[in-house]
Order: C-alpha cells, then sequence, then structure tokens
C-alpha cells in the first residue's frame, strides 16, 4: 500500500491492474447501471483502472465532462466520492436518475468558467479524470460553451487548457489527473489531437507525464476482419483505420 492507493503490494501478483502502455479491451463492461446510451462514452474500464490505482477508498474524484457519468459509476462502485460537471442538461438529469448510491455532487456548469469551481473553497480532489470532445467528431450540443463547437484547433487546444487552469489549483499535490483522448482526420491528414494537449499541458504546468497509454477495443464498430468496407476503404486509400485512443496520465508537482 502506498500513499496514493489501496493496493496490497503484498499480493501484486494477484492484482489486475494493467500496468503495460497497450491496454487492448475486448468489450466494454455492460454491467450493472452502465448502458451505452450516449455517443462517445468511454469503456468503464478506463476508469475503474485509474481511479484503483491513483485513489483510496472515501477520497475525492473530480470529472469535468461528465457525460453520461461512466466515472460516477465506477466511484460508487469502488467507494469513492465525486464531483461531476457537465453543459448538458439532460445529461444532468440522465445520471441524477442513476440512484448512485455515494452521493456524487453533479452539477450542469461549464467547466471553462473558474466561477463554477468557487463552491469548492478550499476543499482538495485527489484525481482528475478528463475525457473531452475529441474536437468536432461528434457535436454533443449547440452551446457556445461545448468544446465540440470550436472551429479552429488552437481554440480548441486553448480552452481545453483554461478548464486545466481552472482544476488544478484543486488537486492536490503530488497527485494525478488522466486525459483520454483520440486522434482526428482532417484535410486528409491526422491532427494528432492528444499530442497537442500533451505538448500544452506541459508548456503551462509544472508537471510530469507518468504514462503514455494506447488503448484498443478489439471489436470496435466491426473494424475488424478482412473484408469489411472499413479495410477497402483503406486500402484504396492512403489512411490507416483509427482503432486506438490516448490515456495520458500526468502527476501534479505543485
Amino acid at each position: 500500500m502506498n500513499a496514493y492507493n489501496d493496493l496490497e503490494l503484498s499480493n501484486w501478483k494477484e492484482l489486475d491492474i494493467n500496468v503495460e502502455s497497450l491496454w487492448l479491451i475486448n468489450e466494454r463492461d455492460k454491467s450493472g447501471k452502465h448502458k451505452n446510451i450516449y455517443h462517445g462514452n468511454f469503456v468503464p474500464q478506463i476508469p475503474n483502472q485509474l481511479i484503483r490505482r491513483y485513489t483510496k477508498a472515501g477520497e475525492m474524484v473530480f470529472e469535468p465532462f461528465m457525460g453520461s457519468g461512466t466515472t460516477a459509476i465506477e466511484c460508487e462502485k469502488l467507494g469513492r466520492d465525486y464531483i461531476g460537471f457537465d453543459i448538458n442538461p439532460e445529461m444532468i438529469s440522465y445520471v441524477e436518475g442513476l440512484g448512485l448510491q455515494n452521493n456524487p455532487l453533479i452539477k450542469n456548469a461549464n467547466s471553462e468558467d473558474a466561477a463554477s469551481f468557487e463552491f469548492l473553497g478550499d476543499k482538495k480532489f485527489q484525481f482528475a479524470l478528463l475525457h473531452p470532445p475529441y474536437w468536432d467528431i461528434v457535436k454533443f450540443t449547440d452551446k457556445k460553451e461545448d468544446l465540440s463547437n470550436c472551429t479552429e484547433l488552437k481554440e480548441f487546444v486553448d480552452r481545453f487548457i483554461a478548464i486545466c487552469k481552472n482544476f488544478m489549483p484543486h488537486l492536490d499535490k503530488n497527485r494525478y489527473f488522466a486525459v483520454v483522448i483520440g486522434d482526428v482526420y482532417k484535410n486528409s491528414e491526422v491532427i494528432p489531437l492528444g499530442f497537442y494537449l500533451m505538448h500544452h499541458i506541459k508548456l503551462n504546468f509544472k508537471v510530469k507525464l507518468k504514462g503514455v497509454i494506447v488503448k484498443n477495443i478489439e471489436g470496435n464498430r466491426g473494424k475488424i476482419g478482412q473484408n469489411n468496407i472499413w479495410r477497402y476503404r483503406a486500402l484504396k486509400n492512403d489512411y490507416f483505420i483509427f482503432k486506438h485512443e490516448y490515456i495520458l496520465v500526468f502527476k501534479k508537482g505543485f
């Protein structure tokens, strides 16, 4: 056991914590309250792994892009407290309707607005998990506050960093946060969105990059096999099929 988790290292051989930089997930966890009802929600195995590795029972997890509550459900399962923001009131109502027993604090709030964090005062959380829109791949709302409505890459990156500046003072020193992000394909080229965010996080904050994890769901949208349309299109043209996402893990040093 160490300062930031409850893992019993005396039984390290029995732990199912993935410490490798390639995570191959056969299919998303559909157990309990998890429902794949929201385009863009991520697999529960990701917050499960990260929460167990970087927090202790009873500690607080913060999420500025709550979506349909995947992380909130895992926090209930794992006995962690939870604060989640989202600008979509429909998702707020949905997650409130899940009946989570750990009394999560869920706010219809814009993480880009520093005033959204004033209620915390001096209160700290011990882990933050950020799963933002992948720029404009999916338009989640028509709100100007929605990062998926950014028109330029620089705008997306600048606004993401502004969100980081708002939550960072409330993350305990020497604790961790993770960004789950994928690449985008625009104007016939790959835009390495995760690398842009990684670079600007390092430029703006005193943090250490602790992990660059590549995640792949093996059965993702039928893009496997030898004879499907995705493979044909890739062979006909000059691109590769996206199956990966990045999990970027940082340690705050201030």
